[in-house]
């Protein structure tokens, strides 16, 4: 039987938890469709557009409750995530995001946990930023790489692999690593406009319920 304490941290969590799911799970559904403005339809999804607050969310469980607790808000929303995914997207992107959310989540923890005692900018900043290259490549090279197309037939489903021609900035290359760059630019601009958000929660929250760590 779970103890009061126990239950109480597990609700102060579960805000965090859902936000992360619903994030992971429309960035998903979004990074499907490639946004047809201003000539960017080879550069750009629009998941990059929300992807990014799952670092927030991360970063603030972190900042309030520890590193600890971050860990357990993701793997909570990578199993919540995921099985919705599932459901709304395909295996392959269900696959590619599930591998790519764990890696770069728990990698953004482990960071911003050695950061967190500088200025209050820099683990978020930081963290997030490496956090989304390594998402980026991952998602990018599992759900759209013709490399990976056997996943697709391993499900009964045609290639949805992105491998014909494209280019950014005058470079040929294939569409899916054209995608990766823009959506990595979009996820760093974002994550320093997500900077604002970040600042104005912390205070909403409040002192952090956790030693903050050497």
């Amino acid at each position: 039987m779970r103890s009061e304490p126990a239950r109480l941290a597990f609700t102060g969590l579960l805000p965090f938890i859902a936000a992360m799911a619903v994030i992971v799970v429309a960035s998903n559904i979004l990074v499907q469709y490639p946004f047809g403005y201003f000539g960017l339809g080879d550069l750009l999804t629009w998941g990059a557009f929300t992807y990014p607050f799952a670092f927030l969310a991360n970063d603030l469980a972190n900042r309030r409750f520890g590193a600890a607790a971050a860990r357990k808000v993701v793997i909570a929303g990578f199993v919540l995530a995921v099985a919705l995914s599932i459901w709304l997207a395909t295996p392959r992107i269900a696959i590619a995001s599930g591998s790519a959310f764990a890696a770069a989540q728990l990698l953004d923890v482990q960071i911003f946990d050695r950061l967190r005692r500088g200025a209050w900018w820099r683990a978020p900043l930081i963290s997030s930023l490496i956090g989304s290259l390594v998402d980026t490549i991952l998602f990018f090279t599992i759900a759209f790489a013709p490399l990976f197309a056997d996943i697709d037939f391993f499900f009964g489903m045609e290639d949805n692999s992105l491998g014909f021609p494209a280019g950014i900035f005058g470079i040929a290359m294939p569409l899916w690593a054209s995608l990766a760059i823009g959506d990595l630019i979009v996820k760093v601009l974002i994550g320093l406009v997500a900077l604002v958000p970040y600042a104005g929660l912390l205070k909403l929250m409040g002192s952090p319920r956790v030693a903050e760590a050497a």
